[in-house]
Parts: C-alpha cells; sequence; structure tokens
C-alpha cells in the first residue's frame, strides 16, 4: 500500500501539473479572442466570465487524457532516473503488476472524463450559445460601453459617457447616423442628447433608442447649409426585436438523444463521447511502457514519440468520427477500430517490456 500510494501521488501530482499548464494556455487563448469580441461590442464584457466556465469541460475532456498520459511518462520516467525502478524489481514488482496500479487513477481520470464527454460539455456548450443568442436577441444598444464609439448597425455609430446607477439610462449619448447606399437621403445626421434609453413596443416588435434633451444635426458632405433641431424627446427606430433561434445541434444534444437517433452523424458524436473516457486507459497502457528510459538518456528521452503517437490516436478518432458523419465508415464499424489498433500496440509494448524484464 505505501508503494501504491507512492507512486499513484506522484502520477497524479504530475498530471495535475501539466494539466494546469495546459489549461491556462488553452482558457487564456479563448479568454483573448472573446475579450477582443466583447471590445468589439459583439457582447457585454459582463458575460466573459460565465462563458469561460462553460467552456472549461469541453477543455477538461480533451486536456485530461493528455496530461495524464504525459503525467505517467514523466512519473515512471522519474523513478527509472532515480533507479527507483530497480529496487522495485528487487522488490518483485513487473511491468504487469505496475500497471495494475496504475488502473486506480487511470479509473479515477476516466470518470472525469467520462463526465465532461458525456454530460458537462453539451450542457456547458449549450449554455454558451443560449447565452450568446440572447444577447443576439437583445436590443443592438445593450453592447455599448461608455467611453468608446461604437457601431450598433444600420449606418449608426453611438457614443455615451456612462451609464445611471441602475444601468437602464445613458448619460451624454451622441449617435451618428450614415446615409445607406442608394438612399434617397445625403444627410449624416448627428444627435446629441443629455440622456437616453431603449425599449421595444410589445405590439409590433419594434426596438427604439429614445433620447431626452438634445439637438439633432443634419449635413450634407460639400454643402454649407445644414439642419438643425431642438428636442425634448426623440425617437430612433432600430428594427425589429430578433427572435430567439432554435438549439438543435447535434453539438449541443443530450448523449441519450444521440443514442437513440439512428442519424450517422449523430452516432458519430455519441461514439467520440463514449470513446474519450475509454482512451484514458488505452493511454496509461501505451504511457507505462514508453516511460523506460536508460538513467543516461534523461526522463524526456521518449516524451517527443510518444506526443506524436498521441497525436495520431486523436487524429484518427476525428479522421473516423468525420468518416461516420458522412457515411464513408459503417455505424457499426465505427471508432472502436481506432481504439482497438491502440490497445493492441499497448498490449504490444507491455509484453515487450514484461519479457525483456525492467532492468
Amino acid at each position: 500500500m505505501i508503494l501504491f500510494r507512492y507512486l499513484t501521488r506522484e502520477v497524479l501530482l504530475t498530471m495535475s501539473a501539466v494539466a494546469g499548464i495546459l489549461l491556462l494556455v488553452i482558457m487564456g487563448s479563448r479568454f483573448i479572442r472573446y475579450f477582443s469580441d466583447a471590445a468589439e461590442g459583439d457582447f457585454p464584457v459582463t458575460i466573459l466570465g460565465s462563458l469561460m466556465v462553460f467552456h472549461l469541460p469541453g477543455f477538461m475532456e480533451l486536456i485530461l487524457p493528455l496530461s495524464f498520459f504525459l503525467g505517467i511518462l514523466l512519473a515512471y520516467g522519474q523513478l527509472y532516473m532515480n533507479s527507483e525502478i530497480t529496487v522495485m524489481v528487487a522488490c518483485g514488482m513487473s511491468p504487469t503488476r505496475l500497471f495494475r496500479v496504475t488502473l486506480l487513477p487511470a479509473s479515477v481520470v476516466a470518470v472525469l472524463v467520462g463526465l465532461c464527454s458525456l454530460w458537462l460539455t453539451p450542457a456547458g456548450a449549450l449554455q454558451t450559445e443560449a447565452v450568446l443568442e440572447e444577447q443576439r436577441s437583445r436590443l443592438d444598444v445593450s453592447v455599448l460601453a461608455p467611453g468608446r464609439f461604437q457601431d450598433f448597425g444600420g449606418g449608426r455609430t453611438a457614443y455615451i459617457t456612462d451609464f445611471s446607477s441602475d444601468g437602464t439610462e445613458m448619460q451624454e449619448v451622441l449617435v451618428h447616423e450614415q446615409p445607406m447606399a442608394g438612399a434617397e437621403k445625403t444627410h449624416s445626421y448627428i444627435t446629441r442628447a443629455g440622456s437616453g434609453y431603449q425599449e421595444t413596443r410589445v405590439d409590433t416588435g419594434s426596438r427604439f433608442l429614445v433620447l431626452e434633451n438634445g439637438e439633432r444635426y443634419g449635413v450634407t458632405p460639400g454643402r454649407q447649409d445644414a439642419e438643425r433641431l431642438t428636442f425634448e424627446r426623440y425617437t430612433l427606430r432600430l428594427g425589429l426585436s430578433r427572435d430567439r433561434q432554435e438549439l438543435n445541434s447535434l453539438e449541443y444534444a443530450t448523449t441519450a438523444d444521440l443514442w437513440q437517433n439512428p442519424d450517422p452523424r449523430a452516432q458519430a458524436q455519441f461514439q467520440w463521447r463514449a470513446g474519450l473516457p475509454l482512451m484514458v486507459f488505452v493511454l496509461a497502457l501505451l504511457a507505462q511502457p514508453l516511460s523506460r528510459v536508460n538513467p543516461r538518456q534523461g526522463r524526456f528521452a521518449k516524451l517527443l514519440p510518444a506526443v506524436f503517437l498521441y497525436v495520431a490516436y486523436l487524429s484518427l478518432l476525428l479522421a473516423a468520427v468525420d468518416a461516420i458523419g458522412s457515411g464513408a465508415l459503417a455505424v457499426g464499424l465505427g471508432v472502436w477500430p481506432v481504439h482497438g489498433l491502440f490497445l493492441g500496440l499497448g498490449l504490444l509494448l507491455l509484453w515487450h517490456s514484461q519479457r525483456k524484464g525492467m532492468r
């Protein structure tokens, strides 16, 4: 039990470190992308945190198998470097017994990956798209940020100084309206108001920007005359309120619905989700013999070939999923030959390690 706890702790600690680094890189990249979209006014910055949380299971279902694979390689490689494997061999440890020790942390990781791939990832993807669709269906001016010139459709550019304390009213609003191509009117309008808010007419579904206490100027490029209008209340029609689209993509479907759906694309998605937990055990089987290194080579000697092997495994799985969805590969055959191929390779490497010994 002491040896079992020691090996499990080493593998899980190494895996956690690798997973943390990979997660930081991937989430950082996605955060920068979302932050850029928010800066462009596609959606409010306040929902960034929710979007990142919803994406977390989708990241984890791919990061955990890779980090567990690398965790075994690095942890067991360090044992070879420190000649601790030599002591284990003297105590009767064999490659097969060492793999049995690895099965418990592999089972824990497989359960986590299964929770993500079968349940949390589709639920998170659905929530992400629902939040973005809600923002797209809301009024265009809802994405305006204080202190910036932002385009909100229809050839309009707006600038606001600030929002009221409850966030429902805009302070010091400036709106520039550019004439659309082919329009009869050639005026460019600039409207300044002390305050403004947005509203939707329930009976017609039309959206309006209501401005109060301001002035509206109409100018034509190349001409010296201009129009000036002073108002207490002025209403700009923005357009019709968009109906929210139905989110019926297979990416958002539950695993139970995919299982009952005979469509090849649904079955391809189901086999991809169900195959990820199995992938953890296959990678554990591959990682153990690959972790064997000569102390003179260093613990990273077989890291690059192992990464290439993982990339080949994942690429073949994705290719099989695409082939099933397009009908080029039978659903009954599915992605299982790919798992079987690498499972056989892992058993072959383990047999060769057992035959050669752990010297």
